[in-house]
């Protein structure tokens, strides 16, 4: 049987998910990721008032559509970043601009809540970001010792090990979109993350390949690497647009800007092999949601958005219960 198709709300949380869910009816899609801003999901209110959370599933079952998982990136961001960045004030209450720890103490409670807001929901997934004190470290200049590596890495656990006590009382897993400016951003990073919080089966991963795709590793290692901690996969692409004078790290040049050097395509215009991701998914027997997080500077995300759902009902097959050549022997 195919797995669901579904869109993670996070590029049209602009949308009322009044307007939205009849338009991904229309697209295609078999339910929504719904993210945790705009109006798609308050988890403050989700958290003591069940009838608004039931309300989330029944305004998309009205649509005919499905909620699978919630997402809060914005929050989740927050909990392990230093915070005196002033751009992420977007992400808090105004209350907590300019202030780093409020910033970090209101996220903790935000996720918290998640963990809630998705119980009283009925989901059993939340998706999102940790954040990481580390990530400004990456290159090592000015020089960066083994122990400040690891005090980010303990500094992560202390964080999120009572947000993932709480996520463990609603019988919720959180799943970490591994991804720059992350604690895990690559395999190796991951890896430490789980040893970080020794492995605690409330912490796994969001699948997203174009994150992966784009820093030149093989998404499907990812996959092979963390078969049991696979909680959720997002649909995703990138191109990589190297020409000799712009640099992997994008010049400080926007997505969509003409000679960066990656950038995120609509999928099945970039380059990730979803056909061995499919393949390796149905080898370890994931049957989840493949949730469309799309990103195409170059394209109109409502056209994107409808192209992307029917890209993924033609990539998606059911796995095999039988070898080929077993009917040679009937």
């Amino acid at each position: 049987m195919a797995r669901p198709v579904t869109l993670f709300t996070g590029q049209y949380a602009d949308i009322p998910l009044e307007e939205l869910a009849p338009k991904a009816a229309s697209w295609g899609y078999d339910g929504l990721e719904l993210a945790c801003w705009g109006d798609h999901v308050d988890v403050t209110r989700a958290a003591r008032d069940l009838k608004y959370a039931k309300s989330r599933k029944e305004l998309l079952a009205d649509n005919g559509l499905s909620l699978y998982a919630i997402s809060n990136h914005l929050a989740g961001q927050l909990v392990c970043d230093p915070n005196d960045d002033s751009r992420s004030d977007m992400f808090a209450p105004p209350a907590t601009h300019g202030d780093p720890e409020k910033k970090r103490k209101w996220a903790v409670k935000e996720m918290k809540n998640t963990a809630k807001a998705a119980k009283n929901i009925g989901v059993k997934v939340v998706n999102g970001f940790t954040g990481s004190s580390i990530w400004h470290m990456l290159y090592s200049f000015p020089p960066v010792s083994d122990k400040m590596i690891d005090d980010g890495f303990k500094h992560f656990a202390k964080m999120w090990n009572p947000i993932l006590d709480e996520f463990d009382k609603c019988n919720v897993r959180f799943a970490l979109e591994v991804h720059p400016t992350e604690i895990a951003f690559d395999i190796v990073t991951a890896r430490r993350a789980l040893k970080a919080v020794k492995n605690r089966k409330a912490f796994g991963f969001n699948f997203d390949p174009s994150h992966l795709h784009w820093q030149m590793l093989d998404p499907v290692r990812f996959l092979q690497a963390f078969p049991k901690r696979i909680y959720h996969v997002h649909i995703k692409d990138a191109a990589i647009t190297l020409d000799g004078e712009t640099g992997i790290l994008a010049s400080h040049l926007n997505f969509g800007t003409p000679g960066r050097g990656w950038d995120f395509r609509s999928p099945g215009r970039g380059g990730v092999d979803f056909e061995e991701i499919i393949r390796t998914l149905n080898h370890q027997g994931y049957t989840g949601p493949l949730s469309v997080e799309w990103e195409d500077a170059a394209m109109d995300r409502e056209y994107g958005a409808a192209e992307a759902c029917e890209f993924v009902r033609g990539l998606d097959f059911p796995d095999s219960n039988r070898v080929f050549d077993e009917a040679f022997s009937e």
